[in-house]
């Protein structure tokens, strides 16, 4: 590799690295508030699992990051050369911008490879582990919400319950207040159990609370206030009061099959050939339709990570033109233009998964649509500057 070609690919890599890095942090602390940041201030995730699950989550950072971050990259450090009029010394010396772009397209290419590897194999599995780990953190530590000798009031709207003694899932001497909805949040029914439990349904992320024949102490909704009007009663032998964990417990790889999109390659090829079995399924015209269905899924699935891998390549190519017009123009769009061109990528690629719903359209052709655009603008875009 001649010197100039090295100081241009150095220039763009560690460009590019720094822009992934920065996208791919902004990713995780999105993705983190989102889903790590309740059952952490619960204490449902220690720092070290914290740490652990937002390390499992970089691969799949990294699928959105890579492509912009080269992207935008390839378009700050041409930029700087073009306004610092590197580029037209350049061409003065012979050198056309076919020779100034053949490092940048060579990181393109290893980029692509990379993006081929995490989308295909890396992100799969890690976004599997990651979910996974997830749910056995919290499901270990969920019993740590209903704390011993401490009144509970988040889990369950409208209910306080207290608890005297837990020994895992078993509780005793346990007492739950009712109140009234609104401001006033007057007690409408008290209840005291010798003991109860936790259950969970993992199925449908639930968990809820039992109480093992209650004793209850019902007042008239409209004076809730008044003690005489109390019908206290025994309410046979168990009183159930579920909370929902749909936002805290993800359904664990074991009990839910994962979507195609978190599937590496080999598991997609095999779930392909499955579903091409010509055996007839039971169900008749109604399971064939929803097995074609699904096996347009998992070839939607096979083309999007494939297509997303080679956006990196094609936005390295149309960023080459890109960077040297903009700063040619004596502009500082650069981060614009970058920002635009990812935008219409994305928004193109997320509209055409609409065609999901009619396999007769192939979807899964569709989403090359965008990355074959963009490799011809950028063709279009690197034959007009070449002859300037």
């Amino acid at each position: 590799m001649h010197t100039l070609h090295r100081h241009i690919f150095l220039s763009v890599l560690l460009t590019c690295a720094a822009a992934v890095g920065l996208l791919a942090f902004l990713f995780l602390v999105a993705n983190g508030f989102k889903d790590l940041l309740g059952p952490a201030l619960s204490g449902l995730l220690p720092p070290a699992v914290l740490l652990h699950l937002l390390i499992l989550l970089l691969p799949y950072a990294l699928v959105y990051a890579l492509p912009f971050g080269i992207l935008v990259g390839v378009l700050m450090v041409l930029g700087r050369m073009a306004a610092q009029q590197e580029i037209i010394a350049m061409r003065a010396a012979g050198l056309g911008l076919g020779y100034v772009a053949r490092p940048v397209l060579l990181l393109g290419a290893l980029g692509t490879a990379l993006a081929l590897k995490i989308n295909y194999d890396w992100m799969p599995s890690t976004r599997t582990t990651y979910d996974f780990m997830r749910h056995n953190a919290i499901r270990q530590n969920v019993f740590d919400l209903v704390a011993p000798q401490t009144f509970v009031s988040k889990l369950v709207p409208d209910v306080i319950f207290y608890v005297g003694e837990k020994d895992g899932a078993a509780l005793k001497d346990v007492w739950v207040w009712r109140l009234e909805p609104g401001g006033q949040r007057r007690v409408l029914e008290f209840l005291h159990a010798r003991g109860g439990r936790i259950d969970f349904d993992d199925a449908a992320g639930t968990a809820q609370l039992v109480l093992l024949y209650p004793i209850a102490d019902r007042r008239n909704p409209a004076n809730p206030e008044d003690f005489s009007n109390a019908d206290i009663q025994a309410t046979g032998s168990e009183s159930v009061y579920p909370f929902r964990l749909d936002a805290l417990l993800a359904k664990p790889a074991t009990t839910a099959r994962p979507k195609p999109a978190f599937l590496t390659l080999g598991e997609l090829l095999d779930e392909r050939a499955r579903l091409a079995d010509p055996a007839p399924a039971a169900g008749g015209a109604d399971a064939a339709r929803a097995r074609a269905a699904e096996r347009m899924r998992v070839d939607v699935a096979l083309s999007e990570k494939g297509a997303g891998a080679l956006a990196v390549l094609v936005f390295a190519l149309a960023a080459v033109p890109l960077g040297v017009r903009v700063s040619r123009r004596e502009t500082s769009a650069n981060l614009a233009v970058a920002i635009a061109l990812a935008l219409c990528f994305y928004l193109l690629n997320e509209s055409l998964h609409y065609f999901e719903n009619y396999p007769a359209l192939r979807p899964d052709l569709l989403l090359w649509l965008p990355p074959a655009l963009f490799l011809a603008l950028g063709g279009w875009l690197f034959r007009r500057a070449g002859r300037v």
